[in-house]
Parts: C-alpha cells; sequence; structure tokens
C-alpha cells in the first residue's frame, strides 16, 4: 500500500488540496466529511496518513489508509469534539524570504531548528546586553557621568517598566498575528536601544582623569568641594534610561511570542527542549557579558588616548561603551532573518491536530470559548481573555509561584557578587568573574536539564507541577547553608580598634595617634592590607608616607606606614593595594551549597513554564505568557532587587560619606548578611513551595478519552500523545 510522500522534509506533508477544516457537523453522520478537502465532494486521491481527526477524537488506527473524502462506519459514529473549529489554510505563504523573494536556498532554515538558532542568538545578545554588560558597567557609568546610586537604579528599572507597559498589547494582538515579523522587529528596536545606549560616549568630551602619584599618602588627601562634585553631565541619565526603554520593549515579544512560536511549531513532547535551548542561551547571554564587559572595563574608555593611572584606581573608567556597539549591530543584523520566517512553519498544522488539550477545565465550561478561531482577533475580547484567565486558579497560582522565584533569582544576580566579595574578601572584579562562573554551569546546565526530564519522562501537567514542586523543597533544604558565614577581615576603626581591642559601643573611630597629624579624608575609600594582615580604610589612614610599585604584581606598596605593626617582620611597616586575601575554611561548603540553590532554582523555570502554556487554551498561549510576565516583573524582577537590597543594607558597618549625604555601604558585617540572606530566601522559598502545591491540588485536567489509535494518558503524567507507528512517519529526531 502506497505511503504518502513528504515533500517539505522533516516537517510537512504534500496535499493536492488546501485542507478545509469546516465547522462540525451538527449530524454525526456528517463528521467524517468535514474532515474532508476542498474538493472531496467530487472525490480526491491523496490520503492523509494522519490518523487524528482531532485531539479530541481519534480516529481508528485502520484508518490511515483511507481517503478523508472516503469515511469509514467508524468515522461517521464518532463525532468531533464539541465546539472545535478548524480555520482553512487556503492561500497562506508558508515559504521563508521577504515579500515575494523566496529563493530555494533560504528554504533550508524555514524548519524548528533554524527557528531556533536565531530565536537563540537572539535570545543571547538580550541576555548579555541587559543581564550583562548594563550590570557590568553601571559603576563605570556612575562615575563617568557622575550619577547617584538612585538615579542608576531607575536606569536598571526602566527595562522593567517598558515591559510591563507592552506586555498586555504585544501578547494579546502578537499572539494572534504574525509572531516573526512581532520577533523580528523587536529584535531591531532591541538594537537600537543598544546603539542608543552608546551614544553618550560619542556627544560628551574627553573624560579627565584628575591623577597624582603622591594622592592617598598621609598629607597628599585631595578631594574636590562639594559645590564642584555636580555636574550637568547627569541628564544623560535620561538618555540610558530611553535606551533601556527600547531593551525593554524590543526584547517583549522574545519571551512571550518567541515560546509560543517555538511550542507551536514542534511536536509537543519536543517542545519543553526547544524551550529549554532558547533559555538556555539566554542564561549563557549574561555570562558572556560579565566576562567580555570586564575585558572591555580594561581598556581606558578614551582609546588611543595616555593615561597613567591603573584600572585598579577609583577614578578609572573603563571603555563600557564597546559592547553596546557590538551587541546593537548584532541585533540588527540577526533581526533580518528572523522577519524572514512565515506564519507557521511548513507541516506545523498536524502537531495542532495530533495535541492533546491539557486545558484546566473550569466548572462553567467557559474555558471552551476560547477554542473559537475567532477569539481574541479584537479588542473587545481582550476583557474576556483577562477574564478566562482570573478564574483559571493553576494558571494564577503558577504566576505567583514564579513571581517568587523571579523575586530571588533578580535578587540573587544582583547581589550574589557583592555577597561573594564580602564573605571572601575578593574585588568587584573578581567576584563578578567568579559568580559568573558559578551561574553559567548552575543556571544553564539546570534550565536545559529542567525541559529534558520533562521531555524524557513525557510528563503531563499534573506531573509537571510535581517536577516543580520537587526542585522547590530541594533548593528550600539547600537554602539553609547562609546560617554559616566566613569572618570579617579585620579591619582597623571598624571592625576593631587600631591596637586591636574591641570598638567601644560598636561606633566607628578612623583616626588614631599613628595617623592624626596626616590630615585623612574619607572622600575616597582605597582600602590597603598591611603586613600585620589588617585592612585599612586607605594608604593616609594607614599612615603611609611613601609609595612605590610592585613590578612582580603591580601593585602599589606603601612604605613607612605608622599605624602598621612593625614588630612582626623584618620587612614590616608596609601596606599594599587593595583587601586582605580571606582564607575562610567554610568557602568550599558555602560555594557547593550555593550551587545547589542556583541549580535547583533553575531546573524548575522551564518545567513551570512548559505547565503555564498547557493549563491554558491553544489561542491563550501567548497572552498567558504575557499576563505571567506581566505579574513576575511586578511582583518579583522589579522589587526583588529592592527586598533584597534593604535587607542587605542593615547589615553595612562602613557606608560612604558624599558631602553629608550617606551613598553606598563600603564594608558589611558577614553574620548578619548571611542571616539576612537566609530570612529573605526562606519567605520567598516557602511561598513558592506553598503556591506550587495549591496549583496542583487544584489543577483539573480534561477528561481522559480513550480510543483506538491513542494510547492511554495516565495521571502521573508518565505518558503524552503517542502517535502509532502506522499512522505518522518516524521522525524522532529533535
Amino acid at each position: 500500500m502506497a505511503m504518502p510522500q513528504n515533500s517539505t522534509r522533516e516537517n510537512g506533508f504534500c496535499f493536492a488540496q488546501p485542507l478545509d477544516f469546516s465547522c462540525p457537523s451538527p449530524h454525526p453522520g456528517e463528521a467524517g466529511r468535514a474532515l474532508g478537502v476542498a474538493s472531496g465532494r467530487e472525490g480526491c486521491s491523496t490520503p492523509l496518513s494522519n490518523g487524528m481527526a482531532s485531539s479530541g477524537a481519534p480516529s481508528p488506527s485502520g484508518s490511515c489508509a483511507e481517503p478523508l473524502c472516503t469515511p469509514t462506519p467508524a468515522q461517521e459514529e464518532t463525532p468531533l469534539e464539541e465546539g472545535i473549529k478548524y480555520v482553512s489554510a487556503e492561500g497562506e505563504e508558508l515559504a521563508c524570504g521577504w515579500g515575494g523573494f523566496t529563493p530555494a536556498c533560504l528554504q533550508l532554515c524555514n524548519t524548528s531548528k533554524g527557528v531556533l538558532f536565531f530565536l537563540c542568538v537572539a535570545s543571547f545578545l538580550q541576555g548579555m546586553t541587559v543581564n550583562g554588560f548594563i550590570n557590568t558597567v553601571i559603576t563605570s557609568i556612575e562615575r563617568r557621568f557622575d550619577l547617584r546610586s538612585y538615579q542608576s537604579g531607575l536606569i536598571a528599572s526602566s527595562y522593567d517598566i517598558a515591559a510591563c507597559v507592552c506586555l498586555t498589547f504585544v501578547s494579546y494582538f502578537g499572539g494572534n498575528g504574525h509572531k516573526p515579523r512581532w520577533l523580528g522587529w523587536g529584535v531591531l528596536v532591541m538594537g537600537l536601544g543598544s546603539l542608543l545606549f552608546a551614544l553618550p560616549h560619542f556627544t560628551t568630551g574627553q573624560y579627565e582623569a584628575r591623577s597624582a602619584a603622591e594622592v592617598g599618602v598621609c598629607g597628599g588627601n585631595q578631594s574636590l568641594p562639594c559645590s564642584q562634585a555636580a555636574s550637568s553631565l547627569s541628564s544623560y541619565r535620561f538618555v540610558f534610561m530611553l535606551g533601556q526603554f527600547l531593551h525593554g520593549m524590543g526584547a517583549t515579544p522574545l519571551y512571550t511570542l518567541g515560546v509560543t512560536y517555538l511550542d507551536e511549531n514542534v511536536k509537543t513532547n519536543y517542545s519543553p527542549v526547544y524551550i529549554a535551548v532558547f533559555y538556555t542561551a539566554a542564561i549563557l547571554g549574561p555570562a558572556a557579558g560579565y566576562l567580555v564587559g570586564g575585558m572591555f572595563l580594561n581598556i581606558y574608555t578614551e582609546i588611543g588616548r595616555e593615561i597613567n593611572i591603573a584600572p585598579e584606581n577609583t577614578l578609572w573608567v573603563g571603555a563600557w561603551w564597546i559592547g553596546f556597539l557590538g551587541a546593537g549591530a548584532a541585533s540588527l543584523l540577526i533581526s533580518i532573518p528572523i522577519l524572514g520566517y512565515p506564519q507557521r512553519l511548513p507541516g506545523s498544522q498536524r502537531y495542532i491536530v495530533m495535541r492533546v488539550s491539557e486545558t484546566h477545565q473550569l466548572k462553567d465550561g467557559s474555558h471552551k470559548k476560547a477554542l473559537d478561531p475567532d477569539f481574541g482577533k479584537t479588542v473587545k475580547d481582550l476583557p474576556r481573555s483577562v477574564l478566562l484567565l482570573l478564574k483559571n486558579p493553576t494558571f494564577i497560582f503558577l504566576c505567583l509561584a514564579g513571581a517568587t522565584e523571579a523575586t530571588l533569582i533578580a535578587g540573587m544576580s544582583t547581589f550574589g557578587p557583592k555577597f561573594l566579595e564580602s564573605q571572601f574578601s575578593l574585588s568587584a572584579s573578581e567576584a563578578a568573574t567568579f559568580f559568573g562562573y558559578l551561574v553559567v554551569p548552575a543556571g544553564g546546565g539546570g534550565t536545559f536539564l529542567g525541559g529534558f526530564l520533562v521531555n524524557k519522562f513525557k510528563l503531563r501537567c499534573s506531573g509537571i507541577i510535581k517536577l516543580c514542586l520537587l526542585c522547590t523543597v530541594s533548593s528550600l533544604l539547600a537554602i539553609f547553608i547562609f546560617f554559616i558565614h566566613c569572618p570579617n577581615m579585620p579591619m582597623a576603626g571598624v571592625t576593631q580598634m587600631y591596637d586591636g581591642s574591641a570598638l567601644p559601643g560598636g561606633h566607628l573611630n578612623l583616626t588614631a595617634a599613628c595617623n592624626a597629624q596626616c590630615g585623612c579624608l574619607q572622600d575616597t575609600y582605597s582600602p590597603v592590607c598591611g603586613t600585620d594582615d589588617i585592612m585599612y580604610y586607605s594608604p593616609c589612614h594607614a599612615g603611609c608616607k611613601r609609595v612605590s610599585e610592585n613590578l612582580r604584581s603591580g601593585k602599589k606598596v606603601y612604605q613607612e606606614c605608622s599605624c602598621v605593626d612593625k614588630a612582626l617582620l623584618p620587612d614590616s611597616g608596609k601596606a599594599e593595594a587593595g583587601k586582605c586575601t580571606s582564607s575562610c575554611a567554610k568557602k568550599p561548603l558555602l560555594l557547593c551549597f550555593m550551587f545547589v540553590v542556583i541549580l535547583f532554582t533553575f531546573l524548575s523555570s522551564i518545567p513551570a513554564l512548559t505547565a503555564t502554556l498547557r493549563c491554558v487554551s491553544d489561542r491563550q498561549r501567548s497572552f498567558a505568557l504575557g499576563i505571567q510576565w506581566i505579574v513576575v516583573r511586578t511582583l518579583g524582577g522589579i522589587p526583588g532587587p529592592i527586598a533584597f537590597g534593604s535587607m542587605i543594607d542593615k547589615s553595612c558597618l562602613l557606608w560612604q560619606d558624599q558631602c553629608g549625604e550617606q551613598g553606598s555601604c563600603y564594608v558589611y558585617q558577614n553574620s548578619a548578611m548571611s542571616r539576612y540572606t537566609l530570612v529573605a530566601g526562606l519567605v520567598y522559598k516557602v511561598l513558592g513551595t506553598t503556591f506550587f502545591i495549591v496549583a496542583c491540588l487544584l489543577y483539573k485536567p480534561p477528561p481522559l478519552e480513550s480510543a483506538p489509535g491513542s494510547s492511554d494518558a495516565s495521571e502521573n503524567g508518565t505518558s503524552d500523545l503517542q502517535e502509532h507507528k502506522s499512522s505518522l512517519p518516524a521522525e524522532e529526531d529533535i
């Protein structure tokens, strides 16, 4: 018996006529005829090998050999699921190209793997720019343009504000429109935002760094009067905010329409793997941003100009703008192929026909409204769409669970490097690099592994939520590691007196008899480590009078330091620029359990996203992701860093003094920082566990139907739709 020919490689069938999926007839005897080809009333000769009439009513397995226009008695007795309509694909262009330009060579990329590649590149660039470069260069931007911390915070939050503003509009109308065009224009806007972010470097004058060889030693302090500290450069923050706003607008379609476009054009079993690969690229982006951005910061911002200060100097400003130029140009280029993809890939219609509905069943049956092909195409359906999602308790509690996880992720990504910097006495660049090495295997590996597990065990919605619950409980247990901490390195005048005794009443006192004649100021925090293994606020506070350079390490060495104990070593009385090295014995244990917390937190991300896609109707998937992103950003992404920051600030020992105003924190108390991190982590992890439990208990799957040609779907989610080999050609490559 002749098998149908697959003329579209792995993703499609060749039909003699376009399919006419008309409304099912109210008469059971006409159900089979409703699935005939357009010319089926006059006769046809091309059989369809798909044995599924619909996700709700599969036909007998033997029907694959019969033309659809000649229904069998069994088909005539099996009506389609009530309320389902199929839209004709007549006249739809499925070729890859731009307008009438659709060369044959481009059709090699017109597959799900081709789409996945370009979307991965786009998500990598987004993660590298927004979550990598921005976090890396924010200190340099503050220094270059005289910005305060709250002003740089507004720059960072502009991304989330733009996303929240655009999510409803983009997810609702883009979900029912041409998704690749929305995606392509979004990536293009994101690229323009990156170029705009780099613009202030070219519109301002050259950066003049005030430098002197003896600045910082005893009697050599110099500082600008407070009246001269402010400048008009701070108004450039509005340009940075606009650039971040464009970043947020451009990235909005990427994580809503991009996910649903992948989900619609691959088999249900493979969808979690594709989405996991997509999100893994988004997580590797920030790691690359930290590493590449750190390299650029070692280059002076005015390229080609000679300067006599080193990158360790607090006046140094690196080439923060190079990364944004490269990322912007790459985003503009990658938007071109994305704009060329069709509204749906060739052959994707059969995946829609094969899909088994796992939509949460509402008691009043209102979830069936979303099955109408015309639903959601006009603005008047927007309130009804929102109401349907609000009446879905599984969706609501998955959103709340995602918000708690997003709070932890946003808080840890912002303050994780600061935690490592304080606990292990690292420099800011070392801590950022260290944290990047920690996040890449834990975050990226956990994201991919989550999607792999869903595909491997063929979990259905109920089983997926249980997997999320298991991951959350595991990370909840691991977070108790924050009970332990590394002790603070001794610092004169901050953690102890200059003579080694305890501070009276915990009050700071940076002045002692050994530096009283130096006239030290607190304008510049430049810690040094004495040969007595005690840190000092600056070379001046250590009483150092001369400075030289260590030819081996390149660091400055301060000599004749009157506050450094000279009775210990022959070469004593000296201090080296930088913090003292910590030798904390608990460091491996703390890093190991931090790895576990990050791993299990990201391990639940893709399963939770997959459960969200499955518990709502197909036509509401893009809009549901948009609403979920609004909830996640509003309740998690935006307040997360603020909540963690306020908790960590309570552990500060030494604050910056900016002309009488409190600035950033210089030194934290490690024990208090660990304690507050533990409290914040426990609160959000317990909330996340509770939300996943409630979502699992309230989920009501559709009634299971067992029919010839389909396998039984078990309650624990161990089987998804298993099509028979006789029904469809083998297609097991991912």
